[in-house]
């Protein structure tokens, strides 16, 4: 990537994975967002978005990690956390299905947006397998280099930290799953929220009190699943 890439990696994660942006395959993924940009293409996030997600949950603040698949590539709703959309945008149905299962488990009522950014501030790592995408061209980034940087990431945590909860949904999360020590995290692994697969086993899949639960026996702070109404976001 090139140098105005790498300084929005967050100080914390840089340390641990930032030569990873030095290796061949990951000038190659920055020499080809490069060209697409200047053949006219729209990519989502906005560049100072794609490393949102270590950003807002630095690396030893991170308790739970959720395992996305690639950005949303409607307008005005990727912004670097997974499933997430910025405070106004309608919340996809996926993430509808989250606050389904959130309200069903925990008793929290939908909170009328789709941004989760402060779980992100909590401790979440809401992560995306690939970081960019074309605008109306779903997985159109997959196979370019971005898959190799987040199992760095999560490489990392697996080694360094204990005691995580990581939330694999559906097959492709759980294929990335596969670095993590069960020993030392839990791994809680459920079909995706997706409206074709949510009735199969998310709704009703139990992972924020499971994970809540986790944390205590583990002498951590439980994390707050509720959301601020949008009024109180910035942004």
């Amino acid at each position: 990537m090139n140098d105005e890439e790498r300084i929005k990696l967050e100080s914390s994660w840089k340390e641990r994975i930032g030569d990873y942006l030095q290796r061949p395959e990951m000038r190659a993924l920055s020499e080809f967002l490069r060209a697409e940009k200047h053949n006219g293409k729209v990519i989502y996030p906005p560049g100072p978005e794609i490393f949102n997600a270590f950003a807002h949950t630095p690396f030893e603040s991170v308790r739970v990690v959720i395992l996305g698949q690639d950005p949303y590539h409607g307008p005005g709703q990727a912004h670097g956390l997974c499933f997430s959309v910025r405070p106004g945008v309608p919340a996809p149905p996926s993430l509808v299905n989250i606050f389904k299962e959130i309200q069903r488990d925990l008793g929290i009522s939908p909170p009328g947006h789709g941004c989760l950014t402060p779980w992100a501030d909590r401790g979440v790592l809401l992560l995306n397998a690939v970081l960019t995408v074309e605008q109306a061209q779903a997985a159109s980034h997959q196979g370019k280099g971005w898959e190799g940087f987040t199992d760095a990431a999560i490489d990392a945590l697996n080694r360094e930290r204990e005691g995580i909860v990581f939330m694999l949904w559906g097959s492709y999360a759980q294929r990335k799953g596969q670095l993590i020590d069960t020993r030392r995290h839990a791994v809680l692994k459920s079909v995706h929220p997706s409206p074709l697969s949510a009735h199969r086993g998310f709704i009703g899949c139990g992972h924020f009190s499971a994970a809540n639960r986790y944390l205590e026996q583990n002498r951590q702070q439980p994390i707050d699943w509720s959301l601020p109404p949008r009024e109180q976001l910035a942004g």
